[in-house]
Protein backbone atom coordinates (compact mmCIF):
# COMPACT_ATOMS: atom_id res chain seq x y z
CA UNK A 1 0.00 0.00 0.00
CA UNK A 2 2.78 2.39 0.96
CA UNK A 3 4.79 1.42 -2.13
CA UNK A 4 1.74 2.00 -4.35
CA UNK A 5 1.15 5.43 -2.81
CA UNK A 6 4.80 6.37 -3.29
CA UNK A 7 4.65 5.32 -6.95
CA UNK A 8 1.49 7.37 -7.52
CA UNK A 9 3.11 10.36 -5.85
CA UNK A 10 6.21 9.93 -8.00
CA UNK A 11 4.16 9.73 -11.18
CA UNK A 12 2.18 12.80 -10.13
CA UNK A 13 5.43 14.70 -9.64
CA UNK A 14 6.55 13.63 -13.12
CA UNK A 15 3.17 14.72 -14.52
CA UNK A 16 3.53 18.14 -12.88
CA UNK A 17 7.05 18.45 -14.31
CA UNK A 18 5.61 17.74 -17.75
CA UNK A 19 2.82 20.26 -17.18
CA UNK A 20 5.30 22.95 -16.12
CA UNK A 21 7.68 22.14 -18.97
CA UNK A 22 4.77 22.14 -21.41
CA UNK A 23 3.66 25.61 -20.37
CA UNK A 24 7.22 26.90 -20.64
CA UNK A 25 7.40 25.35 -24.11
CA UNK A 26 4.09 26.52 -25.59
CA UNK A 27 3.70 30.00 -24.07
CA UNK A 28 6.52 31.71 -26.04
CA UNK A 29 5.58 30.22 -29.45
CA UNK A 30 4.38 33.42 -31.08
CA UNK A 31 2.77 32.23 -34.30
CA UNK A 32 0.52 29.65 -32.67
CA UNK A 33 -0.61 32.17 -30.06
CA UNK A 34 -1.21 34.84 -32.69
CA UNK A 35 -3.27 32.42 -34.76
CA UNK A 36 -5.43 31.49 -31.76
CA UNK A 37 -5.76 35.13 -30.63
CA UNK A 38 -6.76 36.31 -34.10
CA UNK A 39 -9.37 33.56 -34.29
CA UNK A 40 -10.80 34.53 -30.89
CA UNK A 41 -10.95 38.18 -31.97
CA UNK A 42 -12.61 37.64 -35.34
CA UNK A 43 -14.87 34.61 -34.75
CA UNK A 44 -17.64 33.56 -32.43
CA UNK A 45 -16.49 31.69 -29.32
CA UNK A 46 -17.67 28.29 -30.58
CA UNK A 47 -15.64 28.59 -33.77
CA UNK A 48 -12.65 30.06 -31.91
CA UNK A 49 -12.65 27.05 -29.57
CA UNK A 50 -12.73 24.69 -32.57
CA UNK A 51 -9.70 26.52 -33.99
CA UNK A 52 -7.95 26.19 -30.63
CA UNK A 53 -8.64 22.44 -30.58
CA UNK A 54 -7.15 22.08 -34.07
CA UNK A 55 -4.02 23.97 -32.97
CA UNK A 56 -3.85 21.79 -29.85
CA UNK A 57 -3.92 18.64 -32.00
CA UNK A 58 -0.96 19.78 -34.10
CA UNK A 59 0.90 21.09 -31.06
CA UNK A 60 0.54 17.79 -29.19
CA UNK A 61 1.58 15.72 -32.22
CA UNK A 62 4.66 17.90 -32.61
CA UNK A 63 5.44 17.53 -28.90
CA UNK A 64 5.17 13.75 -29.23
CA UNK A 65 7.48 13.78 -32.25
CA UNK A 66 10.04 15.97 -30.47
CA UNK A 67 9.83 13.90 -27.30
CA UNK A 68 10.10 10.47 -28.90
CA UNK A 69 12.63 10.99 -31.66
CA UNK A 70 12.77 14.05 -33.89
CA UNK A 71 15.39 15.59 -31.63
CA UNK A 72 17.72 12.63 -32.15
CA UNK A 73 17.21 12.78 -35.91
CA UNK A 74 17.92 16.52 -36.07
CA UNK A 75 21.06 16.19 -33.96
CA UNK A 76 22.31 13.39 -36.22
CA UNK A 77 21.70 15.09 -39.56
CA UNK A 78 22.98 18.65 -39.90
CA UNK A 79 21.42 18.99 -43.36
CA UNK A 80 17.96 18.45 -41.82
CA UNK A 81 18.57 21.30 -39.38
CA UNK A 82 19.54 23.50 -42.31
CA UNK A 83 16.46 22.56 -44.34
CA UNK A 84 14.17 23.31 -41.39
CA UNK A 85 15.88 26.65 -40.76
CA UNK A 86 15.82 27.70 -44.42
CA UNK A 87 12.26 26.67 -45.32
CA UNK A 88 10.89 27.61 -41.92
CA UNK A 89 12.45 31.09 -41.96
CA UNK A 90 10.91 31.84 -45.38
CA UNK A 91 7.50 30.67 -44.20
CA UNK A 92 7.79 32.80 -41.05
CA UNK A 93 8.69 35.88 -43.12
CA UNK A 94 5.76 35.19 -45.47
CA UNK A 95 3.34 34.97 -42.54
CA UNK A 96 4.67 38.26 -41.18
CA UNK A 97 4.24 39.99 -44.54
CA UNK A 98 0.70 38.62 -44.80
CA UNK A 99 -0.14 40.22 -41.46
CA UNK A 100 1.25 43.56 -42.63
CA UNK A 101 -0.74 43.38 -45.88
CA UNK A 102 -4.04 42.47 -44.18
CA UNK A 103 -6.58 45.24 -44.78
CA UNK A 104 -8.68 46.76 -42.03
CA UNK A 105 -11.91 45.24 -43.35
CA UNK A 106 -10.27 41.82 -43.24
CA UNK A 107 -10.12 42.15 -39.47
CA UNK A 108 -13.77 42.97 -38.88
CA UNK A 109 -15.73 40.72 -36.56
CA UNK A 110 -18.27 39.85 -39.24
CA UNK A 111 -15.72 38.81 -41.86
CA UNK A 112 -16.36 35.47 -43.63
CA UNK A 113 -15.31 32.59 -41.40
CA UNK A 114 -12.22 30.70 -42.53
CA UNK A 115 -13.13 27.27 -43.87
CA UNK A 116 -12.34 24.21 -41.76
CA UNK A 117 -9.91 23.00 -44.44
CA UNK A 118 -8.01 26.30 -44.43
CA UNK A 119 -8.06 26.44 -40.63
CA UNK A 120 -6.50 22.97 -40.46
CA UNK A 121 -3.82 23.78 -43.06
CA UNK A 122 -2.99 27.13 -41.40
CA UNK A 123 -2.76 25.53 -37.95
CA UNK A 124 -0.45 22.89 -39.41
CA UNK A 125 1.79 25.56 -40.94
CA UNK A 126 2.11 27.69 -37.78
CA UNK A 127 3.03 24.56 -35.83
CA UNK A 128 4.86 22.00 -37.97
CA UNK A 129 6.55 24.56 -40.24
CA UNK A 130 7.58 26.80 -37.35
CA UNK A 131 11.31 26.43 -36.63
CA UNK A 132 10.84 27.99 -33.20
CA UNK A 133 8.38 25.26 -32.17
CA UNK A 134 10.50 22.47 -33.65
CA UNK A 135 13.83 23.63 -32.24
CA UNK A 136 12.43 24.52 -28.80
CA UNK A 137 10.56 21.24 -28.67
CA UNK A 138 13.63 19.29 -29.69
CA UNK A 139 15.90 20.97 -27.16
CA UNK A 140 13.45 20.99 -24.25
CA UNK A 141 11.37 17.85 -24.69
CA UNK A 142 13.88 15.69 -26.54
CA UNK A 143 16.63 16.46 -24.07
CA UNK A 144 14.38 15.94 -21.04
CA UNK A 145 13.35 12.52 -22.35
CA UNK A 146 16.90 11.29 -21.81
CA UNK A 147 16.70 12.09 -18.08
CA UNK A 148 13.55 10.07 -17.45
CA UNK A 149 13.57 6.53 -16.08
CA UNK A 150 11.57 3.71 -17.65
CA UNK A 151 7.85 4.17 -17.08
CA UNK A 152 8.08 7.93 -16.52
CA UNK A 153 7.67 8.93 -20.17
CA UNK A 154 3.87 8.60 -20.28
CA UNK A 155 3.03 10.73 -17.19
CA UNK A 156 5.53 13.37 -18.35
CA UNK A 157 4.25 13.69 -21.92
CA UNK A 158 0.67 13.57 -20.60
CA UNK A 159 1.51 16.62 -18.52
CA UNK A 160 2.91 18.34 -21.62
CA UNK A 161 -0.29 17.56 -23.55
CA UNK A 162 -2.45 18.90 -20.70
CA UNK A 163 -0.39 22.11 -20.72
CA UNK A 164 -1.07 22.60 -24.43
CA UNK A 165 -4.80 22.01 -23.96
CA UNK A 166 -5.05 24.30 -20.92
CA UNK A 167 -3.02 27.11 -22.49
CA UNK A 168 -4.82 27.42 -25.83
CA UNK A 169 -8.33 26.87 -24.44
CA UNK A 170 -7.66 29.37 -21.65
CA UNK A 171 -6.20 31.88 -24.10
CA UNK A 172 -9.23 31.55 -26.37
CA UNK A 173 -11.68 32.11 -23.52
CA UNK A 174 -9.73 35.12 -22.24
CA UNK A 175 -9.50 36.85 -25.61
CA UNK A 176 -13.11 36.10 -26.53
CA UNK A 177 -14.25 37.69 -23.26
CA UNK A 178 -12.48 40.97 -24.03
CA UNK A 179 -12.89 40.88 -27.83
CA UNK A 180 -15.62 43.53 -27.69
CA UNK A 181 -12.96 46.05 -26.65
CA UNK A 182 -11.12 45.47 -29.92
CA UNK A 183 -12.25 47.27 -33.06
CA UNK A 184 -10.85 46.88 -36.57
CA UNK A 185 -8.34 49.72 -36.11
CA UNK A 186 -6.94 48.24 -32.89
CA UNK A 187 -6.66 44.78 -34.47
CA UNK A 188 -4.97 46.34 -37.49
CA UNK A 189 -2.25 47.80 -35.27
CA UNK A 190 -1.91 44.52 -33.41
CA UNK A 191 -1.33 42.74 -36.72
CA UNK A 192 1.23 45.35 -37.80
CA UNK A 193 3.22 45.02 -34.57
CA UNK A 194 3.02 41.22 -34.64
CA UNK A 195 3.89 41.15 -38.34
CA UNK A 196 7.05 43.21 -37.79
CA UNK A 197 8.09 40.99 -34.87
CA UNK A 198 7.50 37.81 -36.88
CA UNK A 199 9.42 39.13 -39.91
CA UNK A 200 12.31 40.05 -37.61
CA UNK A 201 12.27 36.57 -36.14
CA UNK A 202 12.17 35.02 -39.62
CA UNK A 203 15.19 37.09 -40.68
CA UNK A 204 17.03 35.97 -37.56
CA UNK A 205 16.32 32.33 -38.45
CA UNK A 206 17.53 32.87 -42.01
CA UNK A 207 20.73 34.46 -40.71
CA UNK A 208 21.27 31.34 -38.57
CA UNK A 209 20.85 29.24 -41.72
CA UNK A 210 23.44 31.35 -43.60
CA UNK A 211 25.87 31.02 -40.69
CA UNK A 212 25.54 27.22 -40.85
CA UNK A 213 26.48 27.39 -44.53
CA UNK A 214 29.70 29.32 -43.81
Amino acid sequence: MIVSYQMEERYMNIFLQGLTMGLAYVAPIGMQNLFVINSALTNKRKRALLTALIVIFFDITLSLACFFGIGTIMQKFKWLQMVILCVGSLIVIYIGISLLRAKTQDLEKDQPTMSIKKTISSACVVTWFNPQAIIDGTMMLGAFHVTLAAGQEIPFITGVACASFSWFIGLTFLISLISSKFNAKVMRWINIVCGVIIIGYGIKLFVSFVQMLL
